[in-house]
């Protein structure tokens, strides 16, 4: 068994949306697809991997350092004592010559790359990766049904109050309970305003959750914890700068309430400090490191070991971004659940067709690797890189 080739394209997901730090307008993403010799009804096995929104597309580092050491690499190096491709070998692989630290952009690119390799390796057994998950470092055990939550509510030229609600509606009415909002875009009087609009539709048993993108410095993140404590909210997520652990552990004191970070967290080692100094409650708080941002799944499970060392469950972990790879590890390893982009980002995000959202939960369909197999408008054009 080996990898025939490895091929990737940047390919765009601008939009005029924009959060408190950044907008879109100029947002791409790396799309890879690994092509084994391993044949299935008369194709070869294709893996296929993309990195979540918002940290551009990598071909540069992927071409210049990451896919040559691949192609390089003796074949039977890359394999398991099956003679199965192990995505922590190529890994390995991958990250020789690399020193430690530095991980803000290097970890996209192997984490694209981490994709596709699961993808194929799970397509090679012919089983749901979820299933290959629970096998291999699961319990065996498979949760099927998955929490997911909207994410929406960004800033737009000319959107109004009006506009918000009819965004917000239109999730919850496709059986979204769970929504989320942006904030740290307009002033502290103007957010507020905002969030008052979308808590006046929401019924019973439905929560929001906002995000601020880690615009605030300390004085700013406790006037917004002081005013937000007055709402039952799902969450306040990234109120400060991902990094800045000892923001993040002085907001406990002014905020009682769930809070959430984590996105932009690319490594085990930094999550490991954000849990060591960043004053995260584990019986309460989120945890939404995404294995597409932070050098795959292989990293992901270190990282989830790690938390478990630190008295932290798998479920507190909600993952940023809005794939079907972390829909998969929540399913097979127990995570808390999944972000969900019902309108942006596509065909990148959602869910295969026909997949409904009932009380913010889907049910993950049993389709071999990922899943990208069963979005059609998605795997149209992975296969168009493939082919």
């Amino acid at each position: 068994m080996k990898i025939v080739d490895i091929r990737e394209k940047t390919v765009p997901i601008s939009s005029p949306i924009r959060n408190a730090y950044i907008d879109f307008s100029k947002m791409t993403l790396s799309l890879v697809a690994v092509i084994t010799d391993v044949v299935r009804d008369g194709q070869p096995v294709v893996g296929y991997g993309f990195n979540s929104n918002g940290r551009y597309g990598q071909g540069q580092l992927m071409r210049e350092r990451f896919l040559p050491r691949i192609r390089e690499a003796e074949a039977d190096t890359l394999l398991d004592a099956r003679g199965v491709l192990d995505p922590h070998k190529v890994w390995a692989t991958m990250f020789r010559n690399e020193k430690p630290g530095g991980h803000g952009e290097r970890s996209v690119a192997m984490g694209t790359i981490d994709m596709a390799l699961w993808d194929a390796v799970a397509k090679i057994e012919e089983k749901p990766l979820f299933r290959l998950l629970a096998e291999r470092y699961g319990d065996g055990t498979v949760n099927r049904r998955v929490f997911v939550y909207a994410a929406g509510g960004y800033y737009y030229p000319g959107k109004d109050d009006a506009q918000l609600k009819d965004e917000m509606r239109s999730y919850l009415d496709r059986g979204y309970s769970v929504v989320k909002m942006k904030i740290g875009g307009a002033s502290l009087d103007e957010d507020l305003r905002r969030i008052d609009s979308v808590l006046s539709i929401l019924q019973d048993g439905q929560r929001l959750c906002v995000d601020a993108n880690g615009r605030f410095d300390l004085d700013t993140a406790i006037a917004y914890a002081k005013a937000l404590s007055h709402y039952d909210l799902f969450w306040y997520e990234e109120a400060g700068d991902p990094l800045d652990f000892e923001l993040q552990a002085t907001l406990r004191s002014y905020y009682r309430n769930p809070m959430a970070t984590g996105e932009n967290l690319f490594s085990m080692q930094d999550a490991r400090n954000l849990v060591r100094y960043g004053g995260m409650r584990p019986d309460r708080d989120f945890l939404q490191f995404d294995c597409a941002l932070s050098y795959g799944l292989v990293e992901y499970l270190r990282t989830l070991e790690m938390l478990k060392e630190h008295g932290w469950s798998a479920s507190r972990c909600v993952p940023h971004g809005g794939h079907q790879m972390s829909l998969n590890i929540a399913a097979g390893l127990g995570l808390g659940g999944n972000e969900s982009y019902p309108d942006l980002f596509q065909p990148y995000g959602g869910f295969p067709d026909g997949v409904q959202v009932e009380d913010s939960h889907v049910v993950l369909p049993e389709l071999a690797g990922i899943g990208f197999e069963g979005k059609a408008d998605l795997i149209r054009e992975m296969r168009a890189l493939s082919r």
